[in-house]
C-alpha cells in the first residue's frame, strides 16, 4: 500500500503531514528556543500550544517582538470560512490567538469569509446558508474570550465597501496565473474565487490603512492558510503597507482513521454544538493508536502520535505537562488502554463543551457588539 499523496492547501488537507519538510516546502522558519525565551520575557509564561510547538513555524516573528520591545504596538488578524459549524480542531488557533490577544493587548481583525464559501468549493453554498453559518461561527469565536472593543468581527459581505477599496490594489499587482499556481486553481474555476485572495489580504493592511501609518499585524492560523499570506507579503510593499508577520499551528488530527475532519462527516469532530451524549459516542467510536487486542497492547504499546484521542488531550485538554507525558509514556509501554483512555478523554471533552455552550448562549446577547459593517469604518 502507497501512503496516501499529502495535499495541503486553503481548502483540502490530506495524507501524512512531515512538519518539518513542510517548513522546508513552504519557505517558513521553525520557531527555536531562543524564540520561546524571548516570548516567554515579554509575557511571564509560554501558552500551552508554545511550549508542545502546536504553533512550531513563523514568518517574522522576531521583528514582531522587535518592533514591541520598542515600544510600538502589533495588531492580530485570523478567520475563518463559515460554511459549516465548529469543530474543535477550529478552535485550536483562535485560543492561542486569545492568549496572543491578552498579553500583548492587541486588537483583533477576525474575518468570516462568507464570500468565499458561496464561491468554493464548486457550486458553494447559497448565500443564506452562509449566513446562517456566519452568525453561528460568530457565537462559538465570542465564546473563545476575545475582549469586547478589541475584537472585530468583520464579515466580507457585511464590510464589502470598506474591503472591495483595499482589495482592489492588491488585485493590481496579482496575475491570475500567479493565483492558479499557489492555490491550484483550474481553468474552469469561477471568476469569484480566482479574485477572493484580495479580499483575504485585506485585514492585513486595513488597521494600517484607517490608522494612517504603517502598523504592524501578526497572523496566528493554521499552516493550511500560508498560500495567502505569501501571496499578501509579495504585495504589501508594492501598495506601501508592511509585510504581515505569521505564526502557524498543526492540525488537530481527525477521529476517523483517515485523520480528516469535516463538516460533512459528523464522525470525524467534535462539535461545539454537540451534546454530552453525542460528543461521548464519537470519542467512544474513534480510532486510536492501540493495538488490535488487550494482549498485544500490554505487549507492544500503543502509537501516541497516531492517536486522536491522546492528541485532542495534547493540544487542548491537558493543561499538565507532566500529566500529558506521563499518559504517553504509558500508552507506549501498554499500560493504558484505549477504551480506559477514550472514557477518561470524552469525560473532558463533555467538560469543555459543557462550559463553551455556556458561554456560547451568553453570546448571543452580545453578537452586535463585536460584528462590525461599513459604516463602522467609516465612523472610525
Amino acid at each position: 500500500m502507497t501512503e496516501d499523496r499529502v495535499v495541503i492547501t486553503p481548502w483540502q488537507v490530506t495524507g501524512k503531514i512531515d512538519y518539518e519538510k513542510l517548513i522546508e516546502q513552504f519557505g517558513t522558519e521553525p520557531i527555536t528556543e531562543e524564540l520561546l525565551g524571548r516570548i516567554t520575557k515579554i509575557t511571564g509564561e509560554l501558552h500551552l500550544q508554545l511550549r508542545r510547538r502546536i504553533f512550531f513555524s513563523h514568518r517574522d516573528l522576531n521583528w514582531i517582538l522587535d518592533t514591541y520591545e520598542r515600544g510600538e504596538r502589533f495588531y492580530l488578524y485570523t478567520g475563518r470560512g463559515p460554511s459549516g459549524p465548529t469543530h474543535i480542531g477550529h478552535m485550536i488557533p483562535w485560543i492561542f490567538t486569545k492568549y496572543l490577544q491578552d498579553k500583548f493587548n492587541a486588537k483583533l481583525y477576525f474575518q468570516l469569509t462568507d464570500d468565499e464559501k458561496s464561491l468554493w468549493p464548486p457550486p458553494g453554498l447559497a448565500i443564506d446558508e452562509v449566513r446562517h453559518w456566519t452568525r453561528e461561527n460568530a457565537l462559538d469565536i465570542i465564546a473563545t474570550g476575545f475582549q469586547k472593543g478589541k475584537t472585530l468581527l468583520v464579515a466580507d459581505t457585511m464590510c464589502a465597501r470598506t474591503l472591495y477599496n483595499i482589495a482592489i490594489e492588491v488585485a493590481k499587482h496579482v496575475t491570475y496565473s500567479t493565483v492558479k499556481a499557489i492555490f491550484g486553481l483550474e481553468d474552469n474555476s469561477n471568476i469569484g474565487i480566482a479574485f477572493f485572495p484580495a479580499m483575504q489580504a485585506v485585514p492585513a493592511f486595513i488597521e494600517s490603512r484607517f490608522a494612517g501609518r504603517n502598523v504592524p499585524c501578526l497572523i496566528p492560523a493554521a499552516i493550511d492558510q500560508d498560500p495567502y499570506w505569501r501571496m499578501t507579503r509579495d504585495v504589501a510593499p508594492k501598495i506601501g503597507f508592511l509585510k504581515p508577520a505569521q505564526i502557524h499551528s498543526r492540525f488537530l488530527p481527525g477521529l476517523l482513521a483517515d485523520g480528516k475532519m469535516s463538516a460533512s462527516i459528523p464522525e470525524s469532530a467534535v462539535f461545539t454544538t454537540d451534546d454530552a451524549s453525542t460528543a461521548e459516542r464519537k470519542i467512544m467510536n474513534s480510532f486510536t493508536g492501540g493495538r488490535v487486542t488487550v494482549e498485544e497492547q500490554r505487549r507492544l504499546g500503543g502509537d501516541a502520535e497516531i492517536c486522536p484521542i491522546f492528541q485532542y488531550e495534547y493540544f487542548l485538554l491537558e493543561p499538565d505537562d507532566s500529566k500529558a507525558e506521563d499518559i504517553r509514556q504509558r500508552c507506549l509501554r501498554g499500560e493504558l488502554l484505549c477504551g480506559e483512555h477514550k472514557a477518561a478523554v470524552a469525560e473532558k471533552v463533555k467538560a469543555f463543551l459543557r462550559e463553551h455552550q455556556e458561554r456560547r448562549e451568553r453570546a448571543k446577547g452580545c453578537l452586535d457588539e463585536f460584528m462590525v459593517k461599513d459604516e463602522y469604518f467609516t465612523h472610525e
